[in-house]
């Protein structure tokens, strides 16, 4: 869930007047430029509650930057309020008639034009004929001076361009209504601030960024492919219990894989950046930091647990020459200082509990996303917007730290060639760590702990029982599939995405009915003695590329949201809409194969039942 308050270092989207979204990270004692609208400092935000609309005021002639000012909704809803109070004054005239002093507004339109003598609201009406250019008096010179010069955040620029229109009485109310709304969106100095959550960043990114680096997928798209996955939450976390290895044991010890355990885990191939890892870390619930610790608490329990680890490098160090000792020395002096400066600003009690071992294993069993990428790391840079970064190797605490597990698909499908596992962990005796500098010692551990890591992350993969598989990418879906679906347990949904159409129909063919029919018929000569699990790791051939009896229920389907204009006898969709690819979903069921044929045998004959009716007896 959402922090109810915007903190320091988190992302939010300020929404302008014009409809333009702008991301931004908040970061404390900086500036925040909304280019034509203003710039104020950050801390103006910080702590204030989400969907608050600000308005940027004019500077101060002792300040060097611009206050802001919380809208009351009273001003916001000026016009319906307006227009309530006249309905209630005349019902008789209703919100239909033809009285041109209150006519409702549309949605999403926060602005009107009062008569300050009567108090009558100006709104909209049907037609939009006027050419505001050529009745205009005022000069853009004259408006560029205005701006300079104007106050109360450009309301008085909007107010000076009405006023010295000079054909304002010849408008209709609709065509007034819409020429001072476009005014207003020009020169008010407004925004409101949003949490950053997917749907908000996914627009975002379509509208104002590179569309083709999230494969244009659209929201409403993101939402099926959730609910077509079966995405949700994956029940409470399990971990399991850690090993004790010494430094002086290797592979042997490490903590066994327990597959009884392993439950509501989703398998996910992911070209949006991190988008659909992020959609469906939200449905899931371990997206978002439950904990409000701020970045200045992170920031003195890493500074805490450096002046612990340099305190006890000191002490294990005495032993060894006399300039490694002064070099320990001169840490334990900056760690000493350091704690000092601690304890004066105490936060929260520190947890005394005992370090786990270099093979303990931090990720949960349940609720976990699986990622498959074809790189050395994966490509999840988007989720810097939720406050994770996937290749930052000392972490702050968040949700995805123990749910999110990446390997590569030469770890899934060879990894004896990959070195991160098939090498052995390294190991040392006690009294030989003693005799190593802390650099060598912190890189011993450090080789130790990713190796149990990659040891189980591809473990628990090739295990399988997967929940289900989540796929946007530009890869052939048919090469994902045909090593992706051995994994997956029986009954799990299969979503996949691709803008274009061409792909996914070449996969739907795959499992059709009459391949389907021709590969249970027993006269494929291929399949002939092989075993249900051999079939299931099907190579392929160029008739069937795929087992065509995995995968039930396929089907391939499209949606897209559009906003429509809704007005009496003017209802139609808006027409500045983006274009780009509409998208389209594959969608299947993982069947597990009856091994042998199935039939039925024997004679069956009709039997004519006898109905009794018993009749009660009489008294």
């Amino acid at each position: 869930m959402h922090h109810s308050v915007i903190k320091p270092n988190s992302w939010v989207a300020l929404k302008l007047p014009s409809g333009v979204t702008r991301v931004i990270q908040v970061t404390p004692n900086t500036s925040i430029s909304l280019g034509k609208y203003g710039t104020f400092p950050a801390n103006l935000i910080l702590e204030r509650p989400y969907y608050l609309t600000f308005e940027v005021q004019d500077k101060l002639p002792e300040e060097s930057f611009s206050r802001l000012r919380v809208v009351p909704p009273s001003e916001l809803y000026a016009d319906v309020f307006a227009e309530e109070d006249a309905e209630c004054a005349n019902p008789a005239a209703g919100p239909g008639s033809n009285n041109d002093a209150v006519i409702a507004t549309a949605a999403g339109e926060e602005f009107s034009l009062v008569d300050a003598e009567s108090g009558n609201v100006i709104a909209r009406s049907t037609q939009e004929i006027i050419d505001e250019n050529a009745r205009q008096k005022l000069t853009q010179a004259e408006i560029e001076e205005l701006k300079r010069d104007g106050t109360n955040a450009g309301k008085d620029v909007i107010a000076k361009l009405l006023l010295s229109h000079a054909a304002l009485d010849q408008k209709t109310s609709f065509s007034l209504s819409k020429y001072k709304l476009l005014k207003t969106k020009k020169y008010i100095r407004r925004f409101q601030v949003l949490p950053i959550d997917v749907s908000t960043f996914s627009n975002w990114q379509l509208e104002e960024r590179d569309a083709s680096k999230i494969l244009d997928i659209r929201a409403e798209m993101m939402g099926l492919v959730g609910c077509w996955g079966n995405v949700h939450y994956g029940g409470a976390d399990v971990f399991l219990e850690d090993p004790k290895a010494t430094t002086e044991q290797g592979e042997e010890a490490l903590a066994p894989l327990q597959e009884d355990l392993l439950a509501g885990r989703w398998l996910v191939v992911d070209d949006t950046g991190g988008l659909l890892v992020a959609a469906m870390a939200e449905r899931m619930g371990v997206l978002y930091s439950e904990d409000d610790e701020t970045e200045e608490a992170a920031e003195e329990g890493e500074t805490t647990e450096k002046a612990e680890e340099e305190t006890e490098h000191k002490h294990e160090s005495d032993t060894t020459s006399q300039k490694d000792t002064e070099m320990v020395d001169g840490q334990q002096q900056e760690s000493t200082s350091e704690t000092t400066t601690l304890a004066r600003h105490p936060k929260r009690p520190r947890d005394n509990k005992p370090r786990d071992s270099d093979f303990a294993v931090p990720f949960s069993q349940t609720n976990t996303i699986t990622v498959l990428h074809g790189a050395s790391q994966p490509n999840l840079s988007f989720l810097n917007y939720w406050n994770f970064d996937v290749t930052a190797p000392q972490h702050p605490p968040h949700p995805l730290l123990n749910h999110l597990l990446t390997l590569s698909w030469l770890q899934l499908l060879k990894p004896e060639l990959d070195t991160s596992y098939s090498t052995p962990p390294l190991t040392a005796d006690p009294e030989t760590l003693s005799t190593w500098k802390p650099s060598r010692r912190g890189n011993f551990h450090r080789k130790r702990r990713r190796y149990a890591r990659v040891r189980h992350i591809v473990d628990s993969t090739r295990a399988g029982n997967f929940s289900g598989l989540v796929c946007a990418s530009t890869m052939d879906p048919i090469s994902i599939l045909k090593h992706a679906l051995p994994l997956l347990a029986g009954g799990a949904p299969v979503a996949i995405y691709s803008p274009s159409l061409e792909p996914l129909a070449t996969l739907a063919d795959c499992f059709s009915v009459a391949r389907r029919t021709a590969w249970n018929s027993g006269h494929v000569a291929e399949i002939q003695g092989k075993t249900a699990e051999e079939l299931e790791k099907w190579e392929g051939s160029e008739q069937f590329p795929l087992n065509p009896t995995l995968l039930l229920g396929t089907s391939i389907q499209t949606s897209r949201a559009r906003r429509w204009q809704v007005l009496p006898g003017r209802t139609h969709p808006l027409m500045t809409e983006r274009g780009g690819a509409d998208g389209y979903i594959f969608t299947g069921w993982r069947a597990k194969p009856a091994e042998g044929k199935i039939a039925a045998k024997g004679k069956f004959k009709r039997r004519k039942v006898e109905e009794s009716v018993s009749t009660p007896a009489s008294a």
